[in-house]
């Protein structure tokens, strides 16, 4: 039990950081007047419970499942510098959002809710035309997927900046969302963020047996008894899913479904079994503690949360290139 609690302790620091640090700090008295609604009706309880809370779930979501489908990437693909975005998921979105921006849209909820629609519609969209274009003769072979993710992801990247060059009135608001970060406010981001989550992450977790397995490799696996094919395919669906989800609020965040499931197998070992609950616990904590960082670098401005995780995330990148290349733990 000892790393799930000290999982849960960071997070639990993550979060009631998150909740007190902003363009107005909200001491520990107040914080927990707010909380536990002794401050009903107060300027703190306002701030707290309409725009500060609301946030800070979204983040800790959004962490959750960059994570824990990164964890499920690295395991499909045994390979440590895999990440959520390898087959196409934030080069697809990013389209289906700024095809989105291009268009005026009524500011009622559907307006509003566009362009994450069409980011979470084109990355899904995506991740089929990558998933059909890699199989060959009833199989999916992971070099296939890679391949077929890059050709998909090249093509998505070159369409969203000729878009953006040819709309330069969104540029900006486009950027922004391709830099990460929330995209829209209150509960009802939270809310529908949650059953995606809940059905995807839940799966990943059922299957965690089935990434250890194929660790040994697709023959062996079969051998084990083992329906590779379905497994594969149950854990690309949940895995874009859930990633899928988070970019289409979110933008697009790097490096944290790469770093947290290193950091996980570093320290608690590779059983996904543990990996994988421990690193969707520790995306929320981690994904929290950035845009804490993102919130006071530059304050009473906010830096874009890509930008944040990109800069902590590259030294690392480069530290987990080098420990492959070695041999380290794979």
């Amino acid at each position: 039990m000892r790393p799930y609690a000290l999982t849960l302790l960071l997070l639990c620091l993550a979060l009631l950081l998150s909740a007190a640090i902003g363009s107005v700090f909200i001491p520990p008295a107040d914080l927990w007047a707010a909380l536990s609604g002794q401050d009903a009706g107060g300027a703190f309880h306002t701030i707290l419970w309409d725009i500060r809370l609301p946030r800070t779930l979204l983040i800790a979501l959004v962490g959750a499942a960059l994570a824990g489908s990164g964890a499920a990437y690295q395991g499909l693909f045994r390979n440590p510098l895999a990440d959520p975005y390898l087959i196409g998921v934030a080069s697809g979105a990013g389209l289906g959002a700024v095809l989105a921006m291009s268009v005026r849209w009524p500011y009622d909820f559907w307006g509003l809710l566009a362009v994450p629609l069409a980011a979470f519609g084109a990355g899904l969209l995506t991740v089929t035309l990558v998933y059909t274009f890699a199989q060959s003769g009833g199989s999916v072979p992971t070099t296939n997927l890679i391949l077929s993710g890059v050709a998909v992801s090249s093509f998505a990247t070159a369409l969203t900046s000729f878009l953006m060059l040819r709309s330069s009135g969104e540029m900006r608001r486009a950027l922004g969302w391709l830099l990460g970060g929330v995209s829209l406010g209150g509960w009802n981001a939270v809310w529908a963020l949650i059953p995606f989550l809940l059905v995807g992450l839940t799966t990943l977790i059922l299957n965690s047996h089935a990434l250890n397995l194929l660790q040994f490799g697709d023959e062996q696996a079969a051998q084990l008894g083992l329906n590779t094919r379905r497994a594969k395919l149950m854990i690309i669906v949940a895995a874009s899913l859930v990633t899928a989800a988070a970019v289409s609020f979110a933008g697009i965040i790097g490096f944290v479904g790469l770093i947290v499931p290193h950091i996980t197998r570093f320290w608690w070992g590779a059983d996904y079994r543990r990996v994988l609950p421990l690193s969707i616990l520790g995306g929320a904590a981690i994904l929290l503690l950035a845009d804490v960082l993102s919130r006071i670098i530059i304050a009473p401005q906010e830096l874009p949360l890509g930008i944040v995780t990109a800069l902590a995330g590259a030294p690392f990148f480069v530290w987990v290139l080098r420990r492959a290349k070695i041999g380290g733990l794979w």
